[in-house]
């Protein structure tokens, strides 16, 4: 069964670097052919890479409370959904402090998660070169998710999403680029020469993403095309649903067990989105910028949830 596993991760993590890699070509296809200002493509693009992302949260209970009684259960999702209300209202009325907490919250949930999965592919397949784990971990975490908002097309970007946050960063973007940057170029090379390979295509494959890609469609991609994607192979590992199906041989349903689950959260996103939106009286500007807050605000319950699942995979 640990082979079924081994290759679900394996398959999951080609996935995810294809779909960097088909973000990077169709940004510099689309900039060349629509231009850098254009945001349509860029969001039609954006809102499909948050559609895949957006399922993994949802089964934080399942993991979280496994078997729990129905009014335990349904103690924990009130309490998931009131903490991400909370958030979601901090970050309107308290934009670019909100926005920053965000941000710092995201890349240390991503950088973890994402050294998470390393381990867990490393134990079902006996890797011996052990994983520099904290300098993966903060470089996997802050390439994708500080480079695109302080890069030239973040301005352009944060006008159209929310404007209050184009000066986020108070002035020092060339600074955080340089740092960002710089420990990324690191942790390539030193992945590298201890034997991580595959690790440093990583992170040289987010930092490509970061740099060339337009903003929105950076943090989308990686959310939904990679994070979530990595993050939902992991939840295969505690799942009941998903164990019984590779004991049955079938990967591929062991995986689906573990996405299903997860549509109403897609659908309910979308749908808090839109009276968001409504209620701002324009849809068509605020519609992505509303699912945008939404999803930041899940990340805060589903970050303290997930914490214990991150725990098991990196001890």
């Amino acid at each position: 069964m640990r082979d079924l596993e081994y290759r679900l991760f394996s398959q999951v993590r080609s996935f995810s670097s294809i779909a960097v890699i088909i973000a990077i070509t169709l940004s510099v296809i689309f900039s060349q052919f629509l231009g850098e200002s254009s945001i349509q493509w860029q969001i039609v693009i954006a809102v499909i890479a948050l559609a895949i992302g957006i399922p993994h949260g949802a089964l934080d209970h399942l993991v979280t409370l496994p078997k729990s009684k129905p009014l335990v259960m349904a103690l924990f999702i009130a309490i998931y959904v009131l903490v991400a209300i909370v958030a979601v209202i901090a970050i309107l009325e308290f934009n670019v402090v909100g926005f920053i907490f965000v941000l710092l919250m995201s890349a240390t949930h991503f950088g973890i998660g994402d050294a998470a999965f390393i381990n867990e592919m490393d134990r079902r397949g006996g890797r011996k070169a052990k994983l520099p784990r904290a300098l993966y971990a903060i470089a996997a975490g802050s390439t994708p998710v500080l480079i695109p908002l302080v890069n030239s097309a973040s301005t352009d970007a944060l006008s159209q999403v929310n404007p209050a946050l184009i000066d986020w960063h108070r002035g020092f973007d060339q600074e955080i680029l340089y740092a960002v940057t710089g420990f990324a170029i690191i942790a390539i090379v030193a992945l590298f020469f201890l034997h991580r390979k595959r690790e440093s295509l990583d992170i040289a494959l987010l930092l490509a993403l970061a740099l060339i890609a337009p903003p929105l469609i950076a943090f989308a991609v990686y959310f939904g095309c990679w994070h979530a994607m990595r993050h939902t192979a992991r939840l295969t590992l505690t799942l009941d649903s998903s164990q019984r199906a590779f004991e049955s041989g079938d990967s591929h349903r062991a995986f689906s067990r573990a996405v299903l689950p997860g549509l109403p959260a897609l659908a309910g996103t979308f749908l808090i989105a839109g009276v968001l939106a409504v209620l701002g009286k324009d849809f068509s500007d605020d519609f992505f910028w509303m699912a945008l807050v939404v999803v930041w605000a899940l990340t805060v319950p589903h970050m303290a949830v997930t914490a214990k699942l991150d725990k098991s995979a990196l001890t």
